[in-house]
């Protein structure tokens, strides 16, 4: 008896199910830290949010991160599997996934240690935690759009009349959309929250970029 499961194709979906499961993991707790728990911290008393800080967030922190990893990781395995069919989305996204990683495991886990410890630049710390965490948030509507987008929005009609994928990526449309995507991650570096500070600018700002990249890739 064949088990599909067991096959090349069975293994690769087996990446694919982990990467949405891990992606789950992660992206939801990213929305939990900047959307619940950020909020909460603006009217919580002292106390409470001492006691949140000790004992809530570094369990939250733990599956926030190795869900990053694990994400990380069965995306780069996907990768491989399908870098002959790889298009201009999958490479945006990824590039998206991959700078929320680091992230997560150079800017965001750091600084928080500082601050649940009570480090003497617990402020900066957090502030800097903060920042990159908005960043991710920023980052996270249009890496899902495009990883979505890699294989399931037509880009065009090829000759035969049947709808295509996007696939011969314009080194013009590329190259913009990098540079803007490393702007704003050098401002997650050394910049300022901005419209990010608030949920409701987060969120926007998030569907705009969104947009701004699709129109970029679609317009070069």
């Amino acid at each position: 008896m064949d088990i599909s499961l067991l096959s090349a194709s069975g293994l690769e979906y087996l990446f694919r199910w982990g990467h949405f499961l891990f992606g789950v993991t992660w992206v939801g707790l990213l929305y939990y830290f900047n959307f619940v728990q950020t909020e909460y911290f603006k009217v919580a008393d002292p106390d409470a949010k001492a006691d949140v800080l000790q004992k809530l967030a570094p369990r939250a922190l733990w599956w926030f991160r190795w869900a990053a990893m694990f994400t990380f990781l069965s995306g780069l395995v996907l990768l491989f599997f399908k870098a002959a069919a790889a298009n201009l989305y999958i490479y945006t996204g990824a590039l998206l996934g991959t700078l929320m990683f680091l992230n997560v495991w150079l800017i965001i886990w750091p600084n928080q240690k500082k601050v649940i410890a009570g480090a003497a630049d617990a402020a900066a710390a957090g502030a800097a935690a903060g920042l990159a965490s908005r960043t991710n948030t920023l980052f996270s509507a249009p890496m899902l759009f495009f990883m979505g987008a890699s294989t399931h929005l037509p880009a065009g009609m090829a000759a035969d009349g049947a709808y295509t994928l996007a696939s011969g990526a314009s080194s013009t449309a590329m190259v913009i959309a990098i540079v803007v995507i490393l702007a704003l991650q050098a401002n997650a570096l050394w910049g300022k929250t901005g419209p990010l500070a608030s949920v409701k600018g987060a969120l926007s700002c998030s569907l705009l970029l969104t947009l701004v990249l699709y129109s970029i890739l679609e317009a070069f």
